[in-house]
């Protein structure tokens, strides 16, 4: 219920829909955004061998899972994490470490309600226990939402915040 909330509210803010196409969170998230008249886009792999859920409107297949992965970041003006397995938590941790390092602009990364917090909470004892030139050292780069609507209106305001001042957030 909280992925098709989400996608429902990310379509309601504007936004287009691109996530890895298949089922689950996925295919929930995809169909709240077309119900909703969003864009829905995913990225697939030949590599799982299954087909992109009824809701997505726009396929892009690649090989591997690595370079779906990679195409899924690449893509995105702004992420959100759902809740997750595997799949997502590599998501999530490679989006992280590519902000914190710097490896890509600013932008800005969501987490839905609180089922990342523990991780979130030990990697930042971590990162903050000590001097450091990265960005989680001091500023948190992935923000916590409530609610899907808490995470499209973060979105919105980080992007359009973004592009007033020209410039990723």
């Amino acid at each position: 219920m909280e992925a098709l909330e989400l996608g429902r509210a990310l379509a309601a803010a504007g936004f287009a829909v691109c996530t890895g196409g298949y089922g689950g969170v996925m295919e929930a998230v995809s169909r709240g955004a077309r119900e909703s008249g969003g864009r829905v886009l995913a990225v697939t792999s030949s590599f799982f061998r299954s087909r992109a859920n009824r809701w997505v409107e726009e396929e892009t297949q690649v090989a591997t899972w690595q370079e779906r992965l990679f195409e899924l970041v690449r893509l995105a003006d702004g992420y959100v994490a759902c809740k997750g397995g595997t799949g997502t938590l590599v998501e999530f941790a490679v989006v992280w470490e590519m902000l914190n390092k710097k490896a890509m602009q600013q932008r800005p990364f969501v987490v839905l309600g609180d089922f990342w917090q523990p991780i979130l909470d030990r990697v930042r004892e971590v990162e903050r226990g000590h001097a450091s030139r990265w960005g989680e050292s001091s500023d948190p780069l992935v923000h916590q939402a409530p609610t899907a609507a808490d995470a499209a209106r973060f979105l919105a305001a980080r992007l359009a915040s973004a592009a007033t001042h020209g410039k990723e957030n």
